[in-house]
Parts: C-alpha cells; structure tokens; sequence
C-alpha cells in the first residue's frame, strides 16, 4: 500500500490531454491546469491520486529523527494539512474558468512540470503556500524562472509576509503573477523584485477547506472551543484560559496540544463557540507578524469566532466590523468573558449568516480561484 503513496501512473499524461481537450467546455472558456507544490509530495502527479495516498504516507521518512513521537505527530499534522491543501484545489470551481485534472509535486517533480508537453489551449499555474518554496532552497529563483519560460504562471500564497522572513523570496520574486500576503508591507528589496504586472493582494490567512464540506449544525453544543497549539500557549494565553475555565467550568473545552487533525475538523461543529488564538501572541517570529487561520476554520464549521484584538487588526478586525468576528480588547479578561457570553447568545439565523459568509469568501481554493480568474 505505500508504493501506492506515490505512483506512476502510464496513463496520466493521457489523462491530463484528455481533460483538456473535454468538448463539454464552452467554447471561449479558459482552461486552467493547477500544479501544487507540496515538499511532502516527490514526484509529479495527479492530485486525486496523492490526496487517496496521503494516510499512507511513511512520515517517518521525512522528519531527522524517526524515533521522536511528539516530532512524528507534528509531522504528521503538517503533511495533512498540505493534503488537504491539494484536495481543495483539486476541487476548485469558477464561473467563467474550466479547471482540469489538477496536479501536485514535491521537489523531485519540479522539473517535471516544465518537460510536462503544454496541451494547446491549457493555461497553467503553479501554485505555492507558505514558506514551502523555500525547499527548493538556491535552485528555487532557477526553478521559477525554467517555469515561468515554459509558460507556467506563478501564484504564491504566503499567508504571513514572506519578503522579511524567506530566504529565497528575492529569487523568486520576478517571477511571481499573483503574491498573497497579510496587511505587512512588503520589505523593500523584496517589492522592487517583484515584476510590473504582478497583482500583489493582502489577504493572508483563510481556511484551507472546500466551501460548506461541514454542515452546519442546528442544535450546537452550548460550549466554547479553544483551538490553539503548543506555539500559542504563552502566558498570556495560558491566562485566559484558565479564567475561562473558572469563569464557564464545563461549558469551556481546551485543545491545546499540537493542533487537530485535518479528519477531526468536521466534528468541531459540535460546538458553538470557537475561542480563537491571535498569531501576534506566538513565539516565532514569522506568526508573530501574522494572524492565524482558526478563526476561519471555526466560521466555516458554523461556531461563532472569538479572537481577541491587537494593534494591528488587519483583517480580522475588518470581519468583526461586518459582525463575523467577536473580537476584545487584548488581556482584557472581563471583555473576554462578555465575548464569549454575547458569542454563545447568538441564534441560528446569526450564526448561519457567519457560517455561509465565511464559506462562501473566506476559503484558500475560493481565494485562488477569485485571483486566477482576475489574472486574464
């Protein structure tokens, strides 16, 4: 069953012409081929396939020490939620855009994308998140720049803000169509690498989720979810947590140790309330200039997010102005108890309105599809 983790597959270059050549899409509709860079992938690949094979997976081949469970657990969140990543684009729909077969690779497949033959009429992108580009490591400017003379277009999400904090941003940069990052201003070295026609977006962190895939849950436990990790856990936080504890007793769940899984997701509808880290309170200093992407998931999975304020909003602060986030001043603890009351006051008419708009906009594959279709 591992061998099937990462096939070669001889019917797949057949398959990818196939798909282009689909006569059920309207004539005059662009035709978009997405490849996905994912280091826990290797070869070039159907995205189908790779996502099937993902459980699979033999993590520990990829982590420096196999014999570190709490490594291997870490590690293994992280290869699903670059899994799920390649199922959301694999799944993505745009009005106006056909999007066939879609494909993911790892670094050893690279290559592979500019050798791939272009199929008359098939627009394709490479798409990355993350600091993942910098696994290409001082091949990744040579990379981008192969793939961008093949005709390839680049969208690159960063979620934070990447010109300060990767090291290789200023070699792939001139060859960037479309850079996603938060509200931080580009470094200026980074900025003046970027080509003329680069469409340059803030938008930072969304759920990395299909729209509606969790269904909204009419009868929601009365409880509040913190959904936080071991980065987050700062004293500051351990505080409200445990003021939320005294304060709502049984009525207050904590997970805090790592994160979820991508297959526990769906269950977090359970609850109704979602307490949510800010990412300017984590240790690193990459999160620290950020926000995170739990206040997304919970929206999407139909819990009411509580996050708390900082000087530097950026967005989140622009979803509680629209009455999608319950925000509060930072250290506040009584402001945090009144959040969380007015959070759990709300009925379903409320929450479903937060539950479709964040599925509806605040989604990765929704984001991308929005800014390859703004691209023509």
């Amino acid at each position: 069953m591992l061998a099937s983790c990462f096939p070669k597959d001889p019917v797949f270059e057949r398959e990818l012409a196939f798909g282009a050549g689909d006569t059920s899409i309207p004539s005059g509709t662009r035709r978009v081929r997405v490849c996905y860079f994912n280091s826990w992938a290797r070869g070039l690949q159907d995205a189908d396939s790779y996502v099937a094979g993902v459980p699979y997976i033999p993590i520990a081949t990829f982590v420096t020490n196999s014999g570190d469970s709490d490594l291997l657990t870490k590690a293994r969140l992280d290869c699903d939620w670059y899994g799920e990543n390649t199922r959301v684009f694999s799944a993505m729909r745009h009005e106006g855009l056909a999007f066939l077969p879609a494909m993911v690779c790892g670094l050893a497949g690279v290559p592979d994308i500019a050798a791939f033959p272009k199929v008359e009429g098939e627009e394709r992108w490479f798409v990355t998140m993350g600091h993942q580009p910098q696994a290409l490591g001082p091949l990744a400017g040579k990379a981008f720049e192969l793939l961008a003379k093949k005709g390839v277009k680049h969208l690159y999400y960063a979620f934070d803000e990447a010109s300060r904090f990767m090291p290789c941003f200023n070699d792939i940069a001139p060859h960037l169509d479309v850079l996603v990052h938060d509200e931080e201003p580009l470094a200026e070295a980074g900025r003046a690498k970027l080509k003329a026609g680069c469409r340059n977006v803030h938008r930072s962190w969304v759920a990395n989720v299909a729209p509606f895939d969790v269904p909204f849950n009419e009868a929601p436990e009365e409880k509040i979810l913190f959904l936080g990790s071991q980065l987050g856990l700062t004293q500051h936080r351990e505080r409200q947590i445990a003021h939320l504890k005294a304060t709502f007793k049984d009525r207050f769940v904590a997970i805090s140790d790592h994160s979820v899984s991508v297959q526990s997701r769906a269950g977090l509808n359970r609850f109704k309330v979602g307490f949510c880290p800010e990412g300017r309170k984590f240790t690193t200093a990459p999160m620290a200039g950020s926000h995170t992407d739990r206040p997304f998931w919970s929206g999407c999975s139909g819990l009411v997010p509580v996050s708390e304020d900082s000087s530097r909003g950026g967005r989140l602060e622009e979803l509680h102005g629209e009455g999608l986030i319950i925000r509060y001043p930072k250290a506040d603890l009584k402001a945090l108890v009144q959040a969380c009351e007015k959070a759990l006051s709300l009925d379903n008419s409320q929450r479903r309105r937060i539950y479709d708009r964040f599925n509806e906009r605040e989604t990765v594959g929704t984001v991308v599809s929005d800014l390859i279709h703004a691209s023509a």
